[in-house]
């Protein structure tokens, strides 16, 4: 057999770096900064709801194909409730197996061979793997480091829109830089958008992770953009329950309808009795979600403060729950080598950002840290990590 195994259109892609910097944290010991997950289970009342939810025989067969009505109507409600998104939830909400298939759903529907997809990079790595699945070309717009954050060229933004121009995949806010866009950039990009008749797909998954005084502005709530956008959301960040795998998209009938036609072929359904309990979850009180902000935020400064005693330069974010930090002024420039290093060095594991990148050398002097810890791990962290200074 001389042809490969593998589809080509994913030979470039291997084992996904979190896999191997987790293997490395369990094989050496170290405290994982790498993988974007939770050291804490969520809510008590929320896992109760599941477990309600699975005594009760509710979700253990095959729920809604688009999803349990209990949850798309939360959905729904939550979109109205914070956004002023109006969405009905029989046409216009989709249950998903997390972000992940949220993403890979809709970029199969919508995107042909050929078809060109412009993702702000540095990007999560399913994208660049999805829109290789559905056959098209990835091209990226690079957020570049300025005066301790990252920013969008909207010229280079304008200048990457061809004819062969699809979509645009956004993520806000940003992972891995923790940039959240502001209204002037998303009003510049809706304007695209519509002026060269684009499609828009937003990945808002840390929406309610934001500090200080950024603001989360959904792409869909501007003039225009309502019947243009999809729009992604998940439960994993903002209830601490990633494993559950419970997202969703909402879009207007015929988007969401498009969308459906591939989802329904990927995982059909998921998560029955968990979509019961997120359900819950969508309408606990705001207080919630302001105890989740200042948690998060007090970690966001115990860590960056921390990375930035032990030499790193730190490019504080405005949300989600990672950090960057640049490596060069600890006398390094290659992040992959950092990173597989660090474990020897100081008992951590983190994620190189040139991942994240189609231009590797962009992204090569960059660390990405996650923060979304318990506050006893990220002292214990600091405290290793020092030892580099």
């Amino acid at each position: 057999m001389t042809r490969p195994l593998l589809n080509r259109r994913l030979a470039e892609f291997g084992t996904t770096i979190f896999a191997e910097m987790s293997a490395l944290a369990a094989t050496t010991g170290s405290i994982n900064l790498g993988q974007g997950f939770p050291d804490t289970d969520g809510p008590e009342e929320i896992r109760e709801a599941a477990v309600r939810a699975l005594r009760d025989g509710r979700g253990n067969q095959y729920p809604p194909g688009p999803g349990v009505p209990e949850l798309r109507q939360a959905v729904a409600d939550h979109q109205h409730a914070w956004y002023g998104l109006a969405y009905d939830p029989d046409t216009e909400v989709l249950v998903t197996a997390g972000a992940t298939e949220a993403i890979a759903a809709t970029l199969l529907a919508l995107v042909e061979p050929g078809d060109e997809v412009i993702a702000l990079e540095p990007y999560y790595d399913s994208y660049a793997a999805c829109v290789a699945m559905a056959g098209g070309t990835r091209v990226p717009v690079t957020l570049r480091p300025h005066e301790g954050a990252y920013v969008l060229d909207l010229d280079e933004l304008r200048a990457a829109v061809t004819d062969r121009t699809r979509l645009i995949l956004l993520n806000t806010p940003h992972n891995p830089t923790g940039t959240v866009l502001t209204r002037a950039e998303l009003t510049a990009i809706a304007e695209l958008a519509i002026e060269r008749d684009l499609l828009v797909v937003t990945d808002e998954v840390y929406e309610h992770l934001v500090f200080d005084d950024a603001e989360h502005i959904p792409l869909a709530s501007l003039p225009g953009m309502r019947d243009r956008t999809v729009t992604i959301g998940s439960s994993g960040k903002t209830f601490s329950f990633t494993g559950w795998k419970v997202g969703w998209i909402t879009a207007s009938p015929e988007l969401t309808s498009a969308v459906r036609s591939a989802k329904q072929f990927l995982t059909y359904v998921s998560a029955g009795p968990f979509q019961y309990a997120i359900a819950e979850a969508l309408r606990l009180p705001a207080t919630y979600f302001d105890t989740l902000r200042a948690d998060l935020a007090a970690k966001r400064d115990l860590l960056s403060e921390g990375l930035a005693q032990a030499g790193f330069e730190v490019y504080r974010p405005a949300g989600t729950y990672f950090v960057t930090t640049d490596i060069r002024p600890l006398g390094a420039d290659d992040g992959f080598a950092f990173c597989r290093s660090l474990p020897e060095r100081a008992g951590v594991v983190a994620i190189p950002n040139a991942v994240f990148y189609d231009h590797r050398e962009a992204g090569a002097p960059f660390v990405r840290f996650a923060f979304c810890k318990k506050t006893e791990v990220l002292e214990e962290a600091v405290t290793r990590l020092k030892r580099l200074a």
